[in-house]
């Protein structure tokens, strides 16, 4: 049986980028999240987001994400099996406890809400003073650069990965100057730089 796809005009990054974008916003923006301390949820949202993305855009299998990704099937299979209307339910503080993998569920119901509404796969560009109201533009582009990086990663490691970017009107070389280093993971480095801005 021969299956006919519709071609995808749009790449699998700025697909994920749009669902990490949705995913955040579904949990009230990331100044929520600063707010609740949850930022490290950040790198698992980004790495849900792609999950999500390339099973359903690209259908690619668990073990083909997990290689493209650098993470395990295990963990790929977690977040793709992650029931929604069970986090949904975790979020709203319905349940206490949860086994599902919640960043995996976000993704999901993000992923959802974009392809219901038929904006998965637009060029949807925020306009400048919503990205900053958002406050999220930066930290989805660090996230990209520093993606399959190990951690915890020295000031050489970073300026590698994220010279030449620019945060928030500062050059990324001029911020990871003033952080102390080793830096362990990728929610400590969205944290510090966020506190240099």
């Amino acid at each position: 049986m021969e299956v006919i796809t519709k071609p995808v005009s749009t790449s699998i990054d700025e697909m994920a980028e749009q669902v990490f974008t949705e995913s955040i916003a579904l949990l009230g923006g990331l100044r929520k999240l600063v707010e609740y301390r949850n930022l490290t949820w950040l790198p698992s949202l980004a790495e849900a987001a792609y999950v999500v993305v390339l099973r359903n855009e690209a259908m690619k299998s668990y073990a083909e994400i997990a290689r493209e990704l650098g993470i395990t099937e295990q963990t790929v299979r977690k977040i793709a099996t992650a029931r929604e209307e069970r986090v949904r339910a975790y979020l709203a503080g319905e349940v206490e406890k949860q086994d599902e993998h919640i960043a995996g569920g976000i993704a999901k119901l993000a992923y959802q809400k974009l392809k219901r509404e038929e904006r998965l796969g637009e060029e949807v560009r925020l306009a400048q003073r919503e990205a900053e109201v958002l406050g999220i533009d930066w930290a989805v582009h660090v996230l990209a650069r520093i993606k399959g990086l190990d951690f915890p990663v020295e000031k050489e490691q970073l300026t590698s990965r994220l010279g030449g970017l620019v945060i928030k009107g500062r050059q990324a070389e001029e911020i990871l100057e003033r952080l102390e280093y080793p830096i362990k993971t990728p929610a400590e480095l969205l944290h510090r730089i966020r506190e240099q801005l």
